[in-house]
């Protein structure tokens, strides 16, 4: 399909009559009378004439549509916030599946269906409208407004073919140059990642539009203001609030149109005629007599009573019926049998407390309520992941609890667990990020009150495994590839930190749950600590010594700056080599190690410590002093014991980019110090 035929409308694309226009052809000549225009004649003088000067102090920006590069960020608004962006299934060859829109958006299927008030498993026709739910955020250093997607590029892409047809112009190609700094447009490879800022807005905390949230809307062939409201059931006037006067939009501008209720309780007109389908109603009659109304309406009262009637039998009927299947569940669970998990029934998914055989520990947690995440994921049976783990044989493990397992020619990791998996399923649902390890589904063993999360296999295992492999991995990891995986993680936490709501704070991050594909490109996983949430008490400390930030020890204040904490302690391991508390040193914490031999001392020598306490691995190779010494000073701030000092991991991606640039200006050549403890090339 060319590009030229996608901008064009679908034969299931809406157009609606102008309201203004069938206003006009409704209008009485009565509306002519004299003094009638000469009181409209009074009233548009006044509406033109100028209005008060605002303060100079705090001018506001001009409504308009999207420039370039997006809405811009308004101190009126508050950031992150639910957002969504009007999107058309069926083009640019995207599957006409909810997975495949919500992959393509870095959200889960669940959250498309959920907000489209469809089924996980509906398949949306080709132009359905939909709504995509976004995240979305102003990170500092941006001028504009976003939602972060991550693309994987293919043969063939550019930034300006995936603007335009895979993402339908809610971006543009020059909004992606800049939030991409490190890439070279006309350079890319396939399997590069790109992150594409899908274009959006927070209301405005005391606007006029009473908004509960905004969609990005993108300009059709015929569009009109007057018809866009009536899509979204909003009045034209709304959008000039948003957008500027409709002269000043185009073909395929983004524009705003709020949302008057919450989704999906509502519904817009545009969205709700493709989520429900209706029969339509036989024409009414023209001139309807009185008698017949009169008849009319005593036949509706008679039809409610008679309704309501069959619903409340109806209702009754099925109350008994689940009170029926509750006992004989409860029955067959007291004689020890086997459940069995269903994608089709949402009650045979919903589990309680079960005591489990093998009598050690009474009653174990099972996953609580699983109902929602049946259709999202693949319930896999207890024998498939025993046949494809050898009977969970050691020669299958990875590391802890993890087994490989190969099931149906394909690969996967397979987390056995002892304990409720529900709190790890429902943040794991609503994430999906290229930097983090994706769930593709899991099981329950009633039985043995066994839980399994099944994930993808990542090919080159836990990055604290590469760096102790003084053999071969380590060496693997040259100083390019460590500062690419710095800001792969970098990238992962900004993501749960900044564009999910409530925030996750992921609270066990370590090098050993850091994993590396076969590219070399690192991806967070083990998500059973985190929390979403922010700003919360705890006193239950959990972690590993190391990376535990000394205001969660100390008060078991649960915060986004406890992840960055642990980060920096991660980065001292890429510049090392070395364990976060390695038993070979006595226990010697790696971060007490960097602050007296490293951080300490005047600024200018920097790049001289650092180079004399890197890995000896990399001491061999050719890296760039500049790009050490800016890695070490970005690990030095996210390891201040004031939390506050901390940087934001937004600060940490953006410092990190930079670092990378010191290559375009590297000689080649590797450096050494000398007695004095100066730098010297060699």
């Amino acid at each position: 399909m060319s590009l030229a035929s996608f901008h064009e409308p679908s034969p299931g694309s809406f157009h609606f009559q102008s309201a203004a226009a069938a206003q006009a052809m409704k209008m009485k000549p009565w509306c002519l009378l004299p003094w009638r225009r000469l009181a409209l004649a009074t009233l548009l003088c006044v509406c033109t004439l100028p209005a008060p000067a605002r303060s100079q102090s705090a001018p506001a920006p001009a409504p308009a549509p999207a420039s370039v590069e997006g809405f811009n960020c308004s101190a009126n608004s508050t950031y992150p916030c639910q957002a969504y962006a009007l999107y058309r299934a069926g083009f640019a060859g995207v599957p006409l599946d909810l997975s495949a829109v919500g992959d393509l958006f870095g959200v889960s299927r669940f959250m498309i269906a959920h907000a489209n008030n469809l089924s996980t498993t509906a398949a949306p026709a080709a132009g359905q409208p939909l709504l995509v739910p976004l995240q979305c955020g102003c990170p500092s250093r941006s001028p504009n407004a976003y939602a972060p997607t991550q693309y994987q590029i293919d043969s063939g892409d550019t930034y300006w073919i995936v603007s335009v047809t895979k993402l339908q112009n809610l971006t543009q190609y020059q909004a992606v140059e800049r939030v991409n700094p490190t890439l070279t447009p006309t350079k890319l490879e396939v399997g590069d990642m790109v992150t594409f800022p899908i274009f959006c807005q927070c209301p405005a905390a005391a606007g006029n539009d009473n908004a509960t949230a905004l969609v990005t809307y993108v300009m059709q062939q015929g569009d009109t203001y007057a018809s866009i409201a009536d899509a979204f059931a909003v009045n034209a006037q709304s959008l000039v609030s948003l957008n500027g006067p409709e002269q000043g939009t185009k073909l395929f501008s983004e524009i705003l149109v709020p949302l008057r209720r919450q989704v999906p309780q509502w519904l817009p007109p545009i969205v709700a005629r493709n989520s429900v389908p209706v029969t339509p109603a036989p024409p009414p009659s023209a001139t309807p007599n009185p008698s017949v109304a009169t008849d009319n309406q005593n036949g509706v009262v008679t039809g409610l009573a008679v309704g309501l009637g069959v619903v409340g039998g109806l209702w009754l009927l099925q109350m008994l019926l689940l009170a029926c299947l509750w006992r004989r569940l409860k029955a067959k669970a007291g004689r020890g049998r086997e459940a069995v998990v269903s994608g089709e029934s949402g009650e045979a998914g919903r589990f309680a407390k079960s005591g489990s055989a093998g009598g050690v520990g009474g009653e174990r947690f099972l996953v609580s309520d699983i109902s929602e995440w049946l259709d999202k994921y693949r319930v896999f049976k207890v024998e498939e992941l025993e046949r494809g783990t050898g009977g969970f044989d050691d020669a299958h493990l990875i590391q802890g609890s993890v087994y490989k397992a190969s099931i149906d020619g394909e690969v996967f990791a397979v987390k056995k667990m002892k304990w409720d998996a529900c709190e790890e399923l429902k943040i794991l649902q609503k994430v999906n990020h290229s930097n983090l390890v994706k769930l593709e589904g899991f099981c329950i063993n009633p039985a043995t009150g066994d839980c399994y999360l099944v994930y993808e296999y990542v090919e080159n295992g836990s990055l604290d495994v590469c760096l102790l492999d003084r053999g071969g991995r380590a060496r693997r990891l040259d100083w390019r590839t460590r500062l690419h995986i710095a800001l792969d993680l970098a990238h992962g936490l900004q993501y749960i930190h900044e564009h999910t709501w409530p925030r996750v704070v992921h609270k066990d991050i370590k090098s050993s749950n850091v994993l590396l594909d076969a590219r070399l490109r690192a991806k967070i996983a083990n998500f059973g600590l985190a929390r979403s949430g922010h700003n919360a008490v705890t006193t239950h400390i959990v972690g590993t010594q190391g990376y535990i930030a000394p205001e969660y020890l100390a008060d078991g204040l649960v915060t986004t700056k406890m992840d960055v904490f642990a980060y920096g302690v991660v980065l001292l391991e890429l510049v090392s080599g070395r364990e976060a508390a390695a038993a070979a040193d006595n226990g010697e914490l790696l971060l007490a190690d960097a602050e007296e031999r490293v951080f300490r001392g005047r600024e200018e020598k920097l790049e001289a410590r650092a180079a004399a306490w890197m890995d000896p691995v990399l001491a061999e190779q050719s890296c760039p002093p500049g790009s050490v010494a800016a890695v070490v000073s970005v690990a030095r701030a996210c390891l201040q014991r004031d939390p506050a000092k901390r940087p934001s991991m937004v600060d940490v991606a953006y410092t990190l980019s930079r670092a990378e640039e010191y290559f375009a200006d590297y000689s080649g050549e590797s450096v050494s110090v000398n007695g004095s403890g100066e730098l010297a090339a060699r």
